[in-house]
């Protein structure tokens, strides 16, 4: 059924099928964090309003899709800016936000400290809604919200986020505009942290990244460069992998990278467009507790803030500059598997791998 009037027959209210509802966590590092539950057919998440309106838990036919990092959830504490100590609040989810001055590594520049992965995805947000309608023939689920990312005469950055998912269409519709509200160049860092976790992760698991080039980041990535499109058994104490992807696209530099896993027959394929956010790094951890594939669209390198000055290419935006983002999630099923990888193959098709 894909229309009102025949969805309205046969349900008393819409939310036996399709629902957005506050919560508040009760106990533990997670107390008293605020967030939004969202059940659209077989696909649900928890959006966690406390933390940059980003994307925890996610189940799709009852299957998780998502990873959630060993500290577990939490809100902001005084881990988030100390340094490399970042990673005791990093809990991980299906999208946690990097920026808005640094991504990747934590450094110190002119008496400055920049945190691991930034600030911004602990920021908690402000002018918060949510809502359930019908737009015409599809009931739509809204959430949208602003994080201010400022310091006194510092910065003074604002994200815009707004949420959509439709009933009968697998999928999650993430759109961000950042403003620079400030009177001067501000640096400009953003990357969209994707983790996908066990049981849509394993050894089934096939991994979909139309990419021209695949340049490892160091030696660890370069002795199992063989195998980065290969998600092995979990090892105990494996490093971690970390891939950087010149990405195949379309003429509009659309493009896309998916996973997907046969025996449980769904997959997730998550879209982007490379004028948008032009790098694209995958992060693979086979370690026994840590097993997770990081797929990261980005406008920076995860060789992080101090390369990019080095280099003379930190992104920075002028006094009200205006950028908008959009990264599209889709829960895949049926023959959408098979049609995903041929997807993936056209675009290879039509652009030339890069050897190093």
């Amino acid at each position: 059924m894909d229309n009102r009037e025949e969805l309205l027959r046969v349900v008393g209210n819409m939310q036996q099928l399709a629902y957005v509802r506050p919560m508040t966590y009760g106990e533990g590092r997670a107390g008293k964090m605020k967030a939004y539950e969202v059940k659209n057919g077989p696909l649900r998440f928890t959006v966690m309003a406390d933390k940059c309106l980003d994307i925890t838990d996610v189940t799709f036919f009852g299957h998780n899709i998502s990873f959630l990092a060993k500290p577990g959830l939490m809100g902001r504490n005084h881990y988030d800016t100390n340094g490399a100590e970042a990673q005791r609040s990093i809990m991980g989810g299906m999208l946690f936000t990097c920026g808005l001055e640094n991504i990747c590594a934590p450094c110190r520049i002119d008496g400055k400290d920049y945190p691991m992965h930034g600030r911004i995805r602990t920021t908690p947000a402000e002018h918060v809604g949510a809502d359930a309608r019908w737009e015409e023939s599809d009931y739509t689920v809204t959430l949208s919200g602003e994080m201010r990312e400022a310091e006194l005469f510092g910065e003074n950055l604002v994200l815009r986020r707004k949420i959509t998912t439709q009933y009968g269409k697998n999928r999650i519709c993430i759109e961000d505009e950042i403003t620079n509200e400030g009177f001067r160049r501000e640096t400009m860092m953003l990357l969209y942290h994707m983790n996908v976790g066990y049981p849509l992760l394993c050894e089934d698991s096939e991994i979909i990244i139309p990419t021209r080039k695949v340049t490892p980041r160091d030696d660890i990535a370069a002795a199992n460069a063989a195998n980065w499109n290969v998600m092995e058994a979990p090892k105990d104490n494996e490093p971690e992998a970390v891939f950087l992807h010149e990405m195949a696209a379309d003429s509009k530099g659309d493009t896309f990278v998916a996973i997907i896993n046969r025996k449980l027959g769904i997959g997730l394929k998550i879209e982007y467009n490379t004028a948008e956010l032009p790098y694209f790094m995958q992060w693979k951890s086979i370690a026994s507790g840590d097993y997770v594939m990081g797929l990261e669209p980005a406008n920076s390198s995860v060789y992080g803030k101090l390369y990019h000055i080095e280099e003379h290419s930190l992104h920075q935006m002028g006094p009200f500059a205006v950028e908008k983002k959009r990264i599209i999630l889709t829960f895949l099923s049926g023959d959408q598997l098979d049609q995903v990888k041929e997807e993936a193959e056209s675009l290879m098709r039509k652009q030339s791998f890069i050897t190093e």
